[in-house]
């Protein structure tokens, strides 16, 4: 028997000797999540969270977005993370990222037009990016990764910036720094990256404070 957990998208694999008749569940050995499995009797007393079929692509999205709408109609008071967009080519990456956003109170957007998206985070209206490091081309124009690298720095000091791709390790501050992102995400990760988000976040509000104090104690100097 096969499964994928729903919170990290890892595959679990069960000998089929080891099924039990009734519901069971198993913790993902990834992210410890417990996953409900229906038993070989088929009369599950506790519904699979998870089809028994590994799930494809398409399916996989289609579970993910659908969790989605269950933490956003669940959510009280609205979202509190402020509004976060997200442009990601591969749809799953940004359906998962979409799902940690989206439980830490934020309202998230997705867009594909790299230029769209910049002009509305100009604009301050974005307070996180989710986008991956890629490079423009002459058919498409930049990307949005390099426009926000473009950013005036009062601008990219309000932006919190997280790159997802495969080339990352989660919460590595060195590839981090070299990106010029706040924070980096394993596509892998994309869908259980919640502490190192809160942790990245909670980090570049000390530092940002630490930068105002700085500069209030500069300007009174010079006053």
């Amino acid at each position: 028997m096969q499964g994928n957990c729903p919170q990290c998208g890892s595959k679990i694999a069960i000998d089929d000797a080891k099924v039990p008749e009734r519901a069971f569940q198993v913790k993902c050995p990834k992210c410890a999540t417990l996953v409900k499995f229906a038993g070989k009797g088929g009369e599950a007393a506790l519904a699979p969270s998870v089809p028994v079929a590994a799930a494809g692509e398409d399916e996989m999205r289609a579970q993910l977005m659908a969790q989605i709408r269950r933490e956003m109609s669940g959510a009280d008071g609205g979202a509190s993370g402020g509004r976060a967009l997200v442009s990601l080519a591969d749809k799953t990456q940004a359906a998962a990222i979409t799902l940690t956003l989206t439980r830490q109170g934020y309202q998230v957007e997705t867009l594909d037009d790299p230029g769209e998206g910049a002009r509305m985070i100009e604009q301050g209206v974005y307070d996180l990016v989710v986008t991956n490091r890629v490079a423009g081309s002459v058919a498409k124009g930049e990307s949005l990764y390099q426009r926000l690298n473009r950013l005036n720095p009062e601008a990219r000091r309000r932006l919190f910036v997280i790159l997802v791709g495969d080339e990352f390790k989660t919460a590595d501050g060195t590839q981090a720094w070299s990106c010029l992102a706040d924070l980096v995400v394993n596509a892998r990760d994309a869908g259980s990256a919640d502490a190192s988000i809160r942790g990245a976040s909670a980090e570049r509000q000390r530092l940002l404070q630490v930068f105002l104090d700085a500069k209030r104690r500069h300007e009174a100097a010079s006053a």
